[in-house]
């Protein structure tokens, strides 16, 4: 991570907006129709949403986003790497940063959403190495098969 830095984001660089749309768009070709909760620009823009990007020199590594569900439960939304950075320990380093916001939040509890298919597998690899555990549907979330549900206890 030497020469990175990851800082919060008001979602106006053109290179954070097309890598939003590419997650977006990746979740809706890798999900069934009424299954994908990725969250849009609008959806970011949410005050409950806080958005951060990491960046090397003027290159975007990637994004990965807190939102608050309640006082002690945060949820990890739109954690994406650009395309050109995988396998350099981006998404490791977003979780890392997004997990200390929330501890620095006083959330007891985080939690995630993802897909089931394929394309999902390096998320999974991601959250279990890191001690997320798979967990019930939270927050009003209630698709059992294609999206899997991680939860992080921060005590």
């Amino acid at each position: 991570m030497n020469g990175w830095r990851i800082v919060e984001d008001d979602l106006t660089h053109p290179a954070v907006v097309a890598l939003l749309d590419l997650h977006v768009r990746s979740a809706n070709e890798n999900s069934p129709p009424g299954s994908v909760f990725a969250l849009d620009l609008t959806g970011l823009r949410d005050p409950a949403v806080t958005l951060w990007t990491a960046w090397e020199g003027a290159a975007l590594l990637g994004m990965g986003a807190l939102k608050q569900l309640d006082a002690r439960h945060g949820e990890i939304k739109s954690m994406r790497t650009a395309p050109a950075q995988l396998r350099r320990g981006v998404a490791g380093a977003m979780l890392a940063h997004v997990i200390a916001a929330a501890r620095a939040r006083g959330y007891r509890r985080l939690s995630l959403e993802t897909g089931t298919s394929a394309p999902f597998a390096a998320a999974h690899a991601l959250y279990e190495r890191v001690g997320f555990v798979e967990c019930d549907p939270f927050a009003g979330y209630s698709d059992r098969v294609f999206a899997r549900y991680y939860t992080l206890a921060l005590e």
